[in-house]
Order: structure tokens, then sequence, then C-alpha cells
């Protein structure tokens, strides 16, 4: 069923007790004490160069864009090359990349039996965010260019990632483009606009939503705040294929994505919209420790597979 909330409710696995304790008591404080001066910035973007390495028996393969680069990941058996998934990673829009986000890349590309093509998009401080949506429009034409059907197209991001996934969908409608047949967002990180998140606020045991206005105020300077490719939460999303949504429920940005639930719904669009318990900010991330990540990856692929069984039956009906 693709329209539908799910408040995942199990007992908490030892590991998640662990890893929360780490988070609040390191993870947290540091990057709260990090995250004052610009020059942070520069020195987190070094996060880039640190590859995470997958499984022997993920296939890794580099790409290259006219401006950026990127890389296809393939595991799993019996994947359908005509299909692909378009991953952007999240990391403020600072940090991180493909090589860093492995974890959850090659997961999706066996949750989702399609190849994944994880962008290297530009970022800051030395890119704007228009330099980053330009980045993912032009993946999406790439594959469409390659002979990739719309209909065959997914899109996913995590964070700033799955931002950059709402932003994207929302250019395309505008631009009157083919849309993608759905797209997945792991905790987006949606509304940009300066206003205080205190909403578990204290609950989150990984940000500080001080630091995340902080940023907010940093991406958006000389922007206009409210305009929705730069806070999607904003956005009118009639005319956007389903969308599934997954969050911690003791985030920081777990508000703003049920507010994009509920405004894409309002716009008739069907939402998986999927909050769970006490699970901390991209949590499908840590899927090597964590069972509830684990867990979170076959809901991914219920969703995948609900999407082709409604394509199915839309080409039936015609």
């Amino acid at each position: 069923m693709l329209d539908q909330d799910l408040f995942p409710r199990h007992p908490l696995s030892w590991q998640a007790r662990a890893l929360t304790h780490v988070l609040r008591g390191a993870v947290k404080p540091i990057g709260s004490l990090f995250l004052r001066h610009p020059l942070a910035l520069t020195a987190c973007s070094l996060l880039k160069a640190v590859p995470m390495r997958p499984p022997s028996h993920v296939g890794i393969v580099p790409h290259r864009f006219a401006r950026c680069g990127g890389e296809w990941v393939r595991a799993g058996l019996g994947l359908d090359e005509r299909k692909a998934l378009l991953y952007f990673h999240g990391g403020g829009y600072f940090s991180c990349s493909p090589a860093t986000h492995r974890p959850i890349t090659w997961r999706l590309s066996v949750a989702a039996r399609r190849p994944v093509l994880a962008l290297d998009y530009r970022q800051g401080p030395m890119h704007p965010l228009k330099a980053s949506l330009e980045d993912a429009l032009d993946a999406y034409e790439c594959l469409l260019e390659r002979g990739h059907e719309p209909g065959d197209i997914l899109l996913a991001g995590d964070s700033a990632g799955g931002h950059l996934t709402l932003a994207t969908l929302l250019a395309l409608r505008d631009r009157r483009r083919p849309m993608p047949a759905g797209a997945i967002c792991l905790s987006p990180w949606a509304d940009l606009t300066d206003f205080p998140r205190r909403a578990n606020r204290w609950q989150d045991p990984m940000l500080s939503a001080s630091r995340v206005r902080w940023l907010a105020r940093r991406w958006t300077a000389g922007l206009d705040a409210r305009d929705p490719l730069v806070s999607p939460v904003l956005g009118d999303y009639a005319g956007l294929p389903p969308l599934m949504i997954v969050t911690g429920s003791t985030e920081v940005l777990r508000e703003e994505d049920r507010r994009v639930a509920v405004r894409a719904r309002a716009a008739g669009v069907p939402v998986r919209y999927e909050e769970w318990d006490r699970m901390p900010h991209v949590f499908p991330m840590l899927a090597d420790v964590l069972p509830e990540a684990r867990l979170a990856y076959r809901h991914i692929a219920e969703f995948v597979a609900d999407l082709g069984a409604a394509d199915s039956a839309s080409a039936a009906a015609a």
C-alpha cells in the first residue's frame, strides 16, 4: 500500500541503546562546538575523502558528468539494468560523498533490485544550493539520455540529499519534464527558513537544532528561504510521484518531515510515511550495527514493489 502512515514500534535493540548514548555523549556535543565558524565547513569537507569499503560482492564503477562525478553501485542478484535509482548523499551540503554513503547505496541496490547511481554533486561552501540542484537535474537527464524510461527511475536521498530529492522533483515538475516513478527520502532536511526547532531539540541524540538553523542561514544567504526549491516543505506537490519518507521519532527534523507528508497528501500524492521509534538521524546508514536499520530496507523493498504493482495495474486498466 503506497499511501499509509507507519510507526514501527519494536523493543529497542541493545545496539540502538548503546549507539544513542555514544551519539548523545560525543557526536552531538562535538558537532555543536565545531560548527560555529565558516572555516569548520571547509575542514569538514575533507570527509568526502573517507571512503567506506563495501562488501566484496558489491560492484563500484565510477561515472563522470560534465561538472561532477559519481559512481554506479550494484549489489544483489537479478538486477534489472533497464532500471536505475539516482541517489543524493547527505552531509549538510558541505561534506560526505558517494563513497561515504556506500552503506546505504549498496543496500538500496538490493532492496530496489536495480543499479544505483550515486551523484557526487557540487556542495558548499564553494558552491551554492543552485549548483547542487543543477547537477541533480543533469544527472536525471543523463539517465533519460542513456535510454532509461522515466517510469523505471527512482530518486532517493538522505538528510541534505533528501532536500535535494524533493527540490529535484519540484523542479522537474515546474520544467514539465517527465517524472520518475517515485522517491525515497531518509530523514530529509526540508525547511531552510529561519525558524527555531523546538520539537525534539533535547531528545535528538545526534543533531543540534541550533546548528541546523546555523547551516540553514549559511546556505540561504541572499536567497528567498521560502522558495519551494530552497525549502521544499513549502512546495506545491501536485503532479509529483509517490513518496516514501523515513524518519526517527526523536529527530529535530521530524516535524518538517511530517509536514512534507501532509502537504504532499493534500495535493493528491500517495505518501508512505514511516516514523521509527527512537531512531537517530538517517539510521539506515547504520545497518552494519543496527538491526532496526536492516529492517528499514525491507520496508523500502515493499515500497518499491508497491510502486511496480501500481504501475502494472495502471497499465492493465489502460
